[in-house]
């Protein structure tokens, strides 16, 4: 009876320790709290430089397909001899991959 009376009396200070400790708990830990603020961090970073790598390879390309409208025909000419394994009879070719 004594521990029920002494615990009413101080329901305010217990609920402020468990409010305390829930709010402590969901800000370290939590869905939005500090270890996944971290892990987010680290995976926006990934994919930015997932972006960056992306971008500089559609840059590429897109130079590549200019030069294939543009008809270059140096750059055509690297094409077929690298797809088609071509060359003269004079030329040595060497496979390097």
């Amino acid at each position: 009876m004594r521990l029920i009376e002494s615990l009413k009396k101080k329901k305010f200070v217990l609920f402020n320790i468990f409010f305390t400790l829930y709010i402590g708990i969901n800000l370290i830990g939590g869905e939005r709290g500090l270890i996944s603020y971290f892990d987010k961090k680290n995976v926006y970073k990934e994919l930015k430089n997932k972006e960056k790598e992306l971008i500089s390879k559609l840059d590429d390309l897109e130079h590549k397909i200019a030069l294939i409208k543009k008809n270059d025909f140096d750059y055509l000419d690297m094409l077929y001899r690298e797809k088609f394994k071509y060359g003269t009879k004079d030329e040595i070719i060497i496979k390097l991959k």
